[in-house]
């Protein structure tokens, strides 16, 4: 039978086709419909991921009496680096690093050849001065002597008289000469110029010493008083009217955490630098027991006079643009508020805010660099 002769046929082939029909509708619609839910999650996804999420911080509030914390530097109360006035070879040396010595000890002796021969020849130049001297004295005797008699004439007796004179300012001369040598000879003996420790040692026996430093600059030995420090400190200018007698001065060093050790002040510089910006203060540490050691590093906390109320945040909100200092507050409809501050005092890890900033602001601590007056932020936690 034919598909033209057979109707019930056809119908269910067209009721086939239009069921076919409707399910392909059916899936065209549910897959639009689905793209369009998925576009607009990716669309408010990618909205919300655009909002930054911060975190909030408050200033801190920092009264009179508040602690600065600088750098400083140790140094010996004296410290001296010892050369040759001598040319020579090292004859000996007595003292290595670490050891106290007394003012006067001698560290090391040199071997001085060529100006043991300079000072044997000042000795002999010195005897023949005084030899001619001497007989010039008895010439000049003798002529004035004779003038009296009329035997001389006067000019022949000034002429001796003056060869005299000639004859005793060589000789002084070569006095003054031999002593010169002999003083330069005393300096083939190193001598520690005060009590002290020997810090360094580079004279070796046998070693050629030329006078002065030597041409590496090196010199023979070093010698430190380190009964009382020295430490220096930079103190910012915004600070420097407070360096007052009578300040609380404390110090630390990395090798004794937790410990530390007063110090009082000295005097200060009188001037401000203008590469740092920073007074040059110093202080005197005793350090009778030997802990501390020139050339350290030390953390000087000092206690400031009274200081009106100011507010302090930490380094990591400032920022840095080209219009100036800014900090990112957030606004009580979570939008970024930037307000200009003047620093009142740098910190290291903190700073003082001047001007600029209330102490309600809500302050956001390590702010992206891409925030902007306006933008919208999500806050992660209230202060």
């Amino acid at each position: 039978m034919s598909l033209e002769n057979d109707p019930q046929l056809k119908r269910n082939l067209k009721r086939a086709g239009v069921a076919a029909g409707g399910v392909l509708c059916a899936i065209l619609v549910i897959g639009a419909y689905t793209r369009f839910v998925q576009a607009d999650a990716l669309k408010t996804w990618t909205h919300e991921a655009e909002i930054p999420t911060v975190a909030l911080i408050s200033p801190d509030r920092s009264g009179g009496g508040q602690a600065l914390m600088l750098p400083g530097t140790l140094q010996a109360y004296y410290d001296a680096r010892l050369y040759s006035r001598v040319p020579g070879y090292v004859h000996a040396w007595y003292k290595d690093i670490g050891a106290r010595v007394k003012k006067g000890d001698v560290l090391a002796s040199i071997d001085t050849p060529e100006l043991d021969q300079q000072i044997s020849q000042a000795r002999a130049d010195l005897g023949a001065a005084v030899s001619a001297k001497a007989l010039s004295a008895a010439t000049a005797d003798r002529w004035n002597s004779l003038l009296p008699l009329d035997a001389v004439s006067k000019q022949d007796v000034e002429d001796k008289n003056q060869d005299l004179a000639s004859k005793s300012g060589a000789a002084n001369a070569s006095r003054a000469n031999l002593d010169r040598l002999l003083a330069m000879k005393n300096f083939a003996r190193i001598v520690a110029p005060f009590d002290g420790i020997v810090t360094r040692r580079t004279a070796d026996v046998g070693a050629l010493v030329s006078a002065g430093p030597a041409s590496n600059g090196e010199p023979l030995f070093a010698v430190a008083d380190m009964h009382i420090l020295r430490v220096y400190v930079n103190v910012p200018q915004s600070f420097s009217a407070q360096i007052v007698p009578g300040i609380t001065v404390s110090l630390n060093v990395p090798e004794y955490p937790g410990r530390n050790f007063p110090a009082r002040l000295v005097s200060d510089s009188g001037a401000i630098s203008t590469q740092s910006g920073t007074l040059l203060v110093e202080f005197e540490v005793d350090n009778s027991g030997g802990l501390l050691k020139p050339g350290s590093f030390a953390n000087v906390s000092m206690r400031l006079p009274g200081h009106d109320v100011a507010l302090r945040l930490p380094a990591s909100a400032l920022m840095f643009r080209a219009e100036g200092l800014r900090v990112a507050t957030v606004s009580a409809n979570d939008t970024v508020v930037m307000k200009p501050i003047s620093i009142q005092a740098d910190l290291g890890t903190q700073v003082i805010v001047g001007s600029g900033l209330g102490p309600r602001d809500r302050v956001i601590d390590n702010p992206p660099d891409s925030l902007s007056n306006g933008d919208r932020v999500r806050v992660s936690h209230a202060d």
